[in-house]
């Protein structure tokens, strides 16, 4: 699914994709390998990043969230490896664990005030 806005909660052992437009949410869970074991750590985040990344493809606005530095983790490795992904991340928002209707609801919230400020200011 392609769509315009998408919320990625996001800590190191898992993500949820939170892809939505006005009629449709599709939500995806992405789970770590790396909280299993202490070895190849490093290449599991990245591929954990990777995968989260390619879910987003074909998205234009991304918000970030969640409890810890997994979402700043994210945006880095993002800058450095999936370029698209990057430029699509708007901003990065501490949160607890809310659920995926709760995350949707805040992306919503958050949308509509960015897009309004980011607007034209003669079409406002």
């Amino acid at each position: 699914m392609s769509t315009f806005h998408a919320i990625v909660w996001i800590d190191h052992k898992e993500a949820h994709v939170l892809m939505f437009d006005r009629e449709h949410v599709q939500a995806q869970r992405i789970h770590s390998r790396s909280h299993h074991s202490h070895q190849g750590k490093h290449a599991d985040a990245a591929s954990f990043f990777k995968e989260i990344s390619e879910q987003l493809h074909g998205t234009h606005e991304v918000l970030l969230t969640g409890p810890g530095s997994a979402r700043t983790e994210f945006k880095h490795w993002c800058e450095l490896h999936a370029k698209g992904a990057a430029h699509a991340v708007v901003d990065n928002v501490a949160s607890d664990h809310p659920s995926d209707a709760q995350l949707v609801a805040m992306a919503r919230q958050y949308f509509k005030k960015f897009d309004q400020m980011t607007a034209d200011p003669g079409q406002v």
